[in-house]
């Protein structure tokens, strides 16, 4: 018999952004901060043009350790390849750009990618009475009610009212640059990556009898 554990899905999150030492590990290390209730719940992240082995910035070691972010010395990043993207339920890229590159490679993935803010605009649009059929799903079943919040998410692309400029809808690289532009990197990602975490948290805990 095979054991029970062995069947268990999981719901892996990739976040994906260029050289993989800025915004994409400091969003994959909130994102796992947020997530560690669920064990079933993964996160990793990659880049597109990665320093491959690299550890983050200096900078952005900082602004982890500001947020409370445990070793984020750790991280060593990695070079995006197929099999990260195939692996994934949730691919969350740091730009617009990032996100083409990422359906160029895997196209039957676009339903799953996003842009960190684009997704968190699509959840925000996203209330409770919305979640009949994650509601419907058990409560220990964390992996298929995020599923089904991503798939809702992405059945409101084209609803929900587009930024005013496009380019809100990505995170500005702060690699090479001032201090300034890390803050406002991070002021830009930081706020969209707490507002999925919520989403996650209603999907996770919804019932039939809050809708």
């Amino acid at each position: 018999m095979i054991a029970a554990e062995a069947v268990q899905r999981h719901f892996r999150i990739l976040t994906v952004c260029t050289g993989n030492i800025c915004r994409s590990p400091l969003a994959e290390y909130l994102l796992r901060d947020g997530v560690q209730r669920w064990p079933l719940v993964e996160v990793a992240s990659a880049g597109t043009g990665a320093l491959v082995d690299r550890p983050m910035t200096d900078q952005t070691i900082a602004i982890a350790h500001g947020l409370g972010i445990a070793a984020p010395e750790g991280h060593r990043a990695r070079m995006l390849d197929i099999n990260h993207l195939r692996d994934a339920n949730l691919v969350i890229a740091l730009t617009r750009s990032h996100r083409s590159e990422i359906v160029g490679m895997l196209p039957r993935g676009s339903r799953h990618t996003f842009t960190l803010r684009e997704l968190a605009r699509l959840l925000e649009a996203v209330q409770t009475a919305d979640l009949e059929t994650v509601a419907g799903l058990p409560l220990e079943d964390t992996v298929g009610r995020l599923e089904e919040l991503i798939r809702i998410a992405a059945s409101l692309r084209g609803f929900v009212a587009p930024p005013d400029e496009e380019i809100d809808d990505d995170v500005i690289d702060p690699y090479r640059r001032s201090d300034d532009v890390y803050e406002t990197s991070a002021a830009q990602l930081v706020p969209a990556v707490h507002s999925i975490l919520g989403r996650f948290e209603l999907a996770a805990s919804v019932t039939p009898g809050q809708l």
